[in-house]
């Protein structure tokens, strides 16, 4: 199985059980923060799911309907995923203000303990196996999946601290207003989170870092004038890259197809999953004096 699929199915299954757990003790002990937590993992299953959809589409090669790939399924299911999270916020919220208003003791104390420990354990252990997935394949699907699981490990730190202390003093106005402190951290990573997964969908340019890589990668090429017109994206897991390659006029067109294709193995061998398109130009005065065109020392250019 793929290892993104593996992924997102170990956390559908992790996060099936612990909402049911967390429903179960809620409801028994009455605690709105341990019941905000089991809406919390629930929205969390229902984005483990999204996500496992997603990283499924993306892995499809492109088509004829979708002649760049899916890979950008992947950044819609993370804003999704972070919209699910504010969700989960405002009710946690809502049910937090009303026990404040109507005060009722948290029952059998031990028993939230108990399962916020278990789901604090597991989230951890989960939540690091996404962003290592997510890491080693650039999926940010993934990576808000991670982001929900690690939300939900410290929410139910705090629910766990919030009960602790409920136990020793008997305070349960502890209970809501450490619910209200979990749905504010949601929020701060929701938001977080759409801004990540919304850029590559408005074609935002790689990072400095990368777009400074590929740069390198073309003007430590030799026999090549220079480039203009680079122009970079993102697409899920994908990076796109088009760019001119500048060549000396009298350059045999087969020489400079060779370089285009050394230039373009080198990108994608330090990003894989890299697409890249070369325009080849001759270097007359219209081409090199072009505004945003960057041009090696003539005594480069030869060797």
């Amino acid at each position: 199985m793929d290892r993104k699929v593996l992924a997102a199915s170990l956390s559908i299954v992790s996060n099936s059980i612990l909402v049911a757990a967390k429903l179960v003790v809620g409801l028994v002990t009455g605690s709105v923060s341990v019941i905000s937590e089991a809406m919390h993992s629930g929205l969390d299953l229902f984005a483990s799911v999204i996500a496992f959809l997603s990283v499924r589409v993306s892995g499809r090669p492109a088509d004829r309907k979708h002649p760049f790939g899916h890979g950008k399924i992947e950044n819609l299911s993370g804003a999704v995923e972070a919209l699910l999270i504010l969700v989960a916020a405002m009710f946690i919220i809502n049910e937090s203000i009303d026990k404040l208003r109507h005060s009722r003791p948290v029952q059998t104390v031990d028993w939230g303990l108990a399962v916020m420990g278990v789901s604090v354990v597991a989230n951890t252990l989960v939540a690091r196996f996404l962003f290592k997935v997510a890491r080693e394949t650039d999926s940010i699907a993934l990576e808000a999946d991670g982001h929900h699981l690690s939300t939900d490990v410290r929410t139910s730190l705090g629910v766990l601290i919030g009960l602790g202390i409920i136990r020793l003093t008997g305070w349960h106005v502890i209970d809501p207003i450490v619910a209200i402190g979990v749905a504010l951290m949601i929020i701060k990573v929701a938001f977080s989170l759409t801004w990540k997964a919304a850029g590559p969908l408005m074609d935002q340019a790689l990072p400095d870092g990368e777009v400074g890589e590929i740069k390198e990668v073309v003007m430590n090429s030799p026999r090549i004038v220079g480039y203009h017109k680079l122009r970079t994206r993102k697409s899920g897991p994908y990076r796109e890259i088009d760019y001119h390659l500048i060549v000396p006029r009298d350059m045999p067109v087969e020489e400079a197809h060779e370089i285009a294709e050394r230039i373009e193995d080198e990108m994608r061998r330090r990003y894989p999953g890299t697409h890249v398109v070369t325009h080849i130009e001759p270097d007359d005065a219209d081409t090199v004096d072009e505004p945003g065109t960057h041009i090696k020392p003539s005594d480069e250019v030869s060797s």
